[in-house]
């Protein structure tokens, strides 16, 4: 069961890791991941002529207030999962597997708030709304979903139970 309780902290800590990572480039590369902001949201290579161009946004304090949003937004969930996997750290030699789920409260929170970013800001928001899926120059959503895929992995294995994997593995 220790083996098992290892893996999930070490998905959760690597979650983290990259989180602080993607917080750390938009912070220290500020213009360049703006410019990405700033080309989605006015919709600047979208395909002529396009019936919902009403939707682009080229006021730059909303792309400012927007990548701030962003920001914030990863620098919540890479709070969470470093707490998470402390959180899980501290609980991994724990005989009872009831003191472990709970301790997976905090990091599952985390997971929860990475994915709900790349699927709602990135897939939906910038992919369906403001059509980034039109642009070869802006578009993120394979990014967007190969992140949202490993969170989502990472968060299901998190929530099994251990008792269930070790069964599984035996």
């Amino acid at each position: 069961m220790l083996a098992i309780r290892l893996c999930k902290i070490s998905l959760v800590a690597a979650s983290a890791l990259f989180l602080a990572l993607v917080v750390l480039n938009n912070l220290t590369d500020y213009s360049s991941n703006f410019l990405f902001v700033e080309g989605v949201l006015s919709m600047s290579t979208a395909f002529d002529d396009n019936q919902l161009m009403w939707r682009a946004i080229d006021s730059s304090l909303i792309h400012t207030l927007f990548y701030g949003s962003i920001i914030l937004w990863e620098s919540l969930a890479l709070v969470l999962c470093i707490w998470g996997t402390v959180t899980l750290g501290r609980s991994v030699k724990e005989k009872s597997g009831a003191i472990f789920n709970k301790a997976k409260k905090i990091a599952t929170i985390g997971l929860t708030v990475s994915l709900l970013q790349w699927y709602v800001a990135f897939i939906t928001v910038g992919g369906e709304w403001f059509l980034m899926w039109q642009s070869d120059e802006w578009n993120g959503q394979d990014a967007a979903f190969r992140m949202f895929s490993i969170m989502g992995i990472s968060l299901i294995f998190l929530s099994l139970k251990d008792d269930d994997l070790e069964d599984a593995c035996n």
